[in-house]
């Protein structure tokens, strides 16, 4: 992993491990064992107030495999820059991508000082391929383009993956400008994945998380509709079948039962 200090970085923040962190609690929900008291109190606090949370979360990744895999397979594409990346669970978008193309590279983009300190568990990744690690917030898209172009080739199509993330940006015009900023920076080609947390499906249980957590957590978070997230996709081409519940996004086939919507929605949108 590249030191920071020898490109005149700031030093990392200080762990604060009385206070919850979102990635840390998406962690517990996920079975990882990447997590303190405070997370892990939190997140029980939240999955007794909503009990479809860890239904969310495993949907969620699914669709992250599902939609990397996609991309890897048939589309083509070789590079993924994954912002607000969290902390490694199973089946991360290096893993994915890499399985499927060795020579795939990857760049992940975190703030949480937790998440840096597992940085050497994401950068293992095939030789033929590249899987790296920068300390940049979604707040700051400039510091991420310039510091993803050392690993990614700007003049290739990249995916964009905003997993769960824009939700911490809870005015509208400041995400959706921020989202922007970063496909401005991508060439044709390229694709934003983007999912993110509504509140159409079980709106009392959404809404009172949502408030849970901001009364607890260091991060503050926003339901959006899925109207609003299919603002992220604006003068992007929406790929079938658009802008959908994570687990009704191109789900593999299940032997019993039916594909169950969860309040997470998401979509896969292609740059013209």
């Amino acid at each position: 992993m590249t030191d920071d200090r020898a490109h005149g970085h700031a030093p990392q923040p200080q762990l604060d491990t009385s206070v919850p962190q979102s990635a840390r609690v998406w962690n517990y929900w996920l079975g990882g064992k990447d997590n303190y008291p405070s997370d892990r109190a939190v997140g029980d606090h939240i999955r007794r107030t909503n009990p479809h949370i860890v239904e969310i979360a495993v949907a969620a990744r699914a669709f992250l495999v599902r939609a990397v895999t996609h991309l890897t397979r048939d589309v083509g594409i070789r590079q993924f820059l994954d912002v607000g990346t969290g902390l490694p669970t199973a089946n991360n978008t290096h893993e994915v991508a890499q399985a499927i193309a060795p020579d795939a590279r990857i760049v992940y983009s975190d703030h949480d000082p937790l998440v840096l300190a597992h940085a050497r568990a994401l950068l293992v990744g095939t030789d033929e391929g590249a899987t790296d690690y920068i300390d940049a917030d979604l707040r700051e898209p400039d510091v991420i383009l310039s510091r993803a172009a050392r690993t990614l080739d700007f003049g290739q199509p990249i995916a964009l993956m905003l997993m769960g993330v824009v939700g911490h940006i809870t005015d509208d015009e400041e995400a959706y400008s921020l989202v922007r900023r970063l496909v401005a920076a991508l060439p044709p080609g390229s694709h934003l994945v983007l999912y993110d947390d509504t509140n159409v499906i079980h709106p009392e249980t959404m809404n009172e998380m949502t408030r849970s957590w901001n009364e607890t957590g260091q991060n503050p978070r926003v339901n959006r509709t899925p109207e609003k997230i299919a603002g992220f996709f604006e003068g992007l081409e929406l790929l079938d079948p658009g802008v959908v519940s994570v687990s009704r996004w191109r789900p593999d086939p299940i032997e019993v039962g039916e594909t169950v919507e969860v309040d997470d929605f998401c979509g896969v949108g292609r740059k013209p």
